[in-house]
Parts: C-alpha cells; sequence; structure tokens
C-alpha cells in the first residue's frame, strides 16, 4: 500500500442541511471479526461481499486459529447507524487479505477514523492495517476482540506489542456483542474530534 495521504470527501448536502454523516472504516486482518462487528451494529440489513473460500486460498489464508471460517470478505462490508436526528454513522468493513489492499484507499475517502480489529492470536495480522492508518493521519482505535484464549494479555502488553502511540485508543470489544463494539465506535468518534478541534 502507498502512503499517500486519504483524499477528503467534500461535505455532502447532508451536512449541510444540518444531517452530519459520519464515514466510518472497520479494518484488520483475515478473520479477526469485521464483518460480524458490521452486522452486530447495523440498524439495517448489512451489505456484506461475503464469498465462499475455495482450494485458491489453500496456502494463502491462514485458518488454522478460525478452521470454522468458509467465506470471506472481497470487497467491503456496510452498515448504518441513526446516533439521534443529527447523526448517522456508516460503517464500512475492509476486507482482510492483502490480496485486496487496493479495496483500503477507495473505503478510506472522506473516512473520519477506524475501528482496527485484533485477534491477540495472530497479532502481527493487524501491523498492516495500523501503518496503513498512521501513514495517512487518519484517527483510528485498536479494539482487541475477545477471542479465546486471550482475555490475560494485559493493555501495556498490546500497546508495546504494537508499538502503539501514546495517545491511540485502545479497547476490548466482542464483535458479537453491539454493546461492546458500540462504545469503539464511541471512543473513536471523541478521539477523532479531540484531534480536530
Amino acid at each position: 500500500m502507498d502512503s499517500a495521504p486519504a483524499e477528503r470527501a467534500p461535505a455532502p448536502a447532508a451536512a449541510r442541511d444540518g444531517l452530519l454523516p459520519l464515514k466510518i472504516l472497520v479494518s484488520g486482518g483475515f478473520g479477526v471479526g469485521k464483518t460480524t462487528l458490521v452486522r452486530s451494529l447495523s440498524e439495517v440489513a448489512p451489505l456484506s461481499t461475503e464469498e465462499g473460500m475455495t482450494s485458491l486460498s489453500d496456502g494463502v489464508d491462514d485458518t488454522r486459529v478460525v478452521p470454522g471460517k468458509s467465506t470471506t470478505t472481497v470487497a467491503m462490508d456496510f452498515g448504518r447507524i441513526t446516533v439521534d436526528d443529527r447523526i448517522v454513522l456508516y460503517l464500512f468493513g475492509t476486507p482482510g487479505q492483502s490480496r485486496f489492499w487496493f479495496m483500503w484507499d477507495e473505503l478510506a475517502r472522506g473516512a473520519v477514523g477506524a475501528v482496527i480489529l485484533v485477534d491477540l492470536r495472530r497479532i502481527g495480522d493487524c501491523f498492516a492495517a495500523i501503518d496503513y492508518f498512521e501513514n495517512r493521519g487518519l484517527p483510528f482505535v485498536v479494539a482487541v476482540n475477545d477471542f479465546p484464549g486471550t482475555a490475560g494479555v494485559d493493555d501495556d502488553t498490546v500497546r508495546d506489542a504494537l508499538a502503539l502511540p501514546a495517545d491511540a485508543p485502545l479497547t476490548r470489544v466482542d464483535a458479537r456483542d453491539g454493546g461492546s463494539c458500540t462504545a469503539a465506535l464511541v471512543t473513536l468518534v471523541e478521539y477523532a474530534l479531540a484531534r480536530s478541534g
């Protein structure tokens, strides 16, 4: 992925009319829970580009830690959350595999920030997403997804392993639980507003 800054889209007409649409990316490695998070939060039936995995992914996609995974996102996931009569969040889940990273630049246009999901069993899979958003100066929050066997790793250890900037928020989520995912979105929006102010 290149390091060119993501272009900011002009303010949509809805923003000028009092509605504030906010675009948020949900990113991270393969099989980390991006599609699940978007499904957990969306108030509308989410758009998903999940396709069945075939033998062509053998040796390319590591499914050892997620052995039941039979589908993968090939373009994006999309969901919507209406916060109130003024604020609407549009969620765009990025594809996790490197062969689909070309989609990230398009998805990042106009985004206010990103939630980067992390599976501590495969912590190295999130480095590309962290680098991508750091290089573009786009605010992000790291959300450690609650997978089996990962509860004992403390936040300081995670921060050190990811070499996170001191001000980068770190939170814990269960991608299946809308409440914890909502908390991660609130953390991201607050962080993005604080950086812009």
